[in-house]
């Protein structure tokens, strides 16, 4: 147990400083992109299917999250129920809160989508069961943080006050991105854990995987916190 601790710490801080820097680019929109975005006028269903899908892949939050859902789930089943909740969810929030024009403080629907990150590897280490004596609903917490994840994907898109010609088309079509950025990403990530799953050191360093998840989730929520008070 010492040993993945310590091999636990030493991921936190490596993955510190990767993450660090990687945070101030991730979710970025290139210069190209933001113009588009600001002058676009009309339907333009590839385009928008194309940013949505950059988005997704560059989309860590998101991401952490879906590896943490899928972390122990070793069936194809249960991924597919799990991602379908998770992408329902976000789906609904993000033409909802688009087209009805919902405002939400950007620093703060991604500091909840960075707490998402810390609940679900607190729940892959059990830590409920262990500290409160209960096991919340797995289901309904993927479909819960899914509606906020789609409201940080909605406070992206809003930033560049889109009009209204076409509007609709075109988010639907970023969201067709967003589900084909999703698809790609995690069968990436499914493939590499597929392989990390043959050898033992998959569920002996589990511990220490899921603890690093927590610690990127906290970051991630100090971040946005930070910005939160700052601006």
């Amino acid at each position: 147990m010492s040993q993945q601790l310590a091999t636990a710490i030493k991921m936190v801080v490596i993955f510190m400083g990767l993450f660090a820097s990687f945070s101030l680019f991730a979710h970025g929109v290139d210069e190209d992109t933001r113009q588009f975005l600001t002058l676009n006028q009309g339907v333009s269903i590839f385009p928008f299917i194309y940013i949505g899908a950059k988005h997704m892949v560059t989309g860590y939050d998101h991401l952490l999250f879906l590896v943490g859902v899928i972390f122990f789930l070793f069936r194809t089943k249960d991924v597919l129920i799990y991602v379908s909740l998770f992408t329902i969810g976000h789906s609904v929030t993000l033409l909802f809160g688009v087209l009805n024009d919902v405002q939400i403080n950007a620093y703060l629907i991604d500091a909840i989508i960075g707490f998402s990150i810390v609940y679900k590897g607190f729940d892959n280490l059990g830590g409920f069961k262990r500290l409160f004596g209960f096991q919340p609903n797995t289901k309904v917490a993927v479909m819960i943080f899914g509606l906020f994840h789609g409201f940080g994907l909605t406070t992206k898109i809003q930033e560049f006050q889109l009009p209204s010609d076409g509007l609709v088309a075109n988010i639907i079509a970023f969201n067709v991105g967003v589900e084909i950025g999703q698809f790609l990403a995690l069968g990436l990530i499914l493939i590499v854990m597929s392989l990390w799953r043959r050898h033992k050191s998959y569920l002996q360093f589990s511990t220490a995987a899921n603890t690093l998840l927590m610690s990127t989730g906290l970051m991630l929520v100090g971040f946005q916190l930070t910005g939160y008070f700052i601006n």
